[in-house]
């Protein structure tokens, strides 16, 4: 297991903006520290490289990338409600973004077969000319775009399990057919009006996007019923050359975000399904660190997901939930064998 990771991560707060705000350095600090009295769970670490701006650009247009460069150089501030950046965020996110990329080029080149990537800030909300929802460059478009434009992968499966829609993601692809976004998300959370079943992309890509939308609420066996009997039928029909994985963790139970109601064997679970299907598609995984707000279940989950994609425990079978997996089934249906 490949471990990226970077100091400026720690350098991003914006509660230097906003005292209540969740994303803090405590979320990275957490994690390390349980990683480091774990032994690193056997992974190898590596420093995560700065992503240059022609990177950025391959998802980002040139004018995001300069509102972006130019406001944190400028001493930073408020872009909406949410998203606030101060003079090192730029640079933090370059090394997310870098680092995602940096993965992808060692897992495609085999040197090994799996990765994690725990960098802020994260990405999944940030669209082509758009920062939003914590997010200021969208690390995994970012790298699953290089993996097919200048690595000569295929096909690429982004599987987005945070409980927040991955907007960005999906509206990056959307007309795509040679990237596959797949997100699990809970129904009514930000972003508003993002994330309706009904959203299968279009053009070429019509039916290369799948969302899953699911009340507030759900536990473990409706999270794994739908990404066991929906998401991975679809990633094996689908047979990506590369799997990404946006691995938010803000289902916990715990968390301050989300109403759902996972926990961190939850994590190790969809992470073993995840990982089955990557080896059945002979396909290296990546995992991108995205949402999660509760530093201590964060930092549980992270290790249980690390341990399941490097190969421990098993997957385990679940039976389809009547309401809500049948009537995703039935949706996703009209696109794929399911």
């Amino acid at each position: 297991m490949l471990y990226f990771h970077h100091a400026s991560s720690l350098e991003h707060d914006p509660s230097v903006f906003a005292p209540e705000h969740p994303d803090t350095p405590e979320r990275i600090e957490a994690i390390e520290a349980k990683l480091a009295d774990a032994g690193w769970a056997g992974c190898e670490r590596r420093s995560a490289p700065a992503a240059d701006e022609r990177e950025l650009t391959l998802v980002h247009t040139e004018e995001h990338v300069r509102f972006i460069r130019d406001l944190c150089l400028s001493g930073g501030g408020q872009i909406d409600e949410d998203t606030y950046v101060g003079e090192p965020s730029y640079r933090a996110a370059l090394h997310a973004a870098g680092g995602a990329s940096a993965m992808v080029r060692a897992l495609v080149a085999g040197e090994d077969t799996c990765g994690f990537c725990a960098v802020r800030p994260s990405g999944h909300h940030a669209g082509p000319n758009s920062a939003m929802g914590f997010c200021l460059f969208n690390n995994v478009a970012i790298a699953a775009e290089l993996a097919v434009r200048e690595l000569g992968v295929r096909s690429v499966l982004i599987i987005d399990w945070d409980v927040h829609h991955g907007n960005g993601t999906a509206e990056s692809f959307r007309r795509r057919d040679d990237v596959l976004v797949a997100s699990i998300h809970q129904t009514g959370l930000f972003p508003p009006g993002t994330g309706a079943m009904s959203d299968v992309g279009s053009g070429d890509g019509l039916g290369y996007t799948i969302n899953v939308p699911l009340p507030r609420g759900c536990d473990e066996e409706v999270w794994l019923s739908v990404l066991e009997h929906v998401v991975i039928p679809v990633g094996q029909e689908f047979a990506p050359e590369l799997l990404l994985l946006s691995a938010g963790f803000d289902a916990h139970r715990d968390d301050p975000l989300g109403d759902c109601l996972l926990d961190t064997e939850s994590f190790a679970q969809m992470a073993c399904q995840v990982r089955e299907l990557a080896r059945s598609a002979g396909a290296p995984v990546g995992a991108v660190l995205e949402g999660g707000y509760a530093p201590p279940a964060l930092a549980d989950s992270v290790l249980a997901t690390i341990r399941a994609l490097a190969g421990e425990g098993e997957a385990e079978s679940i039976a389809p939930d009547p309401l809500v997996t049948s009537r995703v089934a039935a949706h996703v249906g009209h696109y794929w064998t399911l």
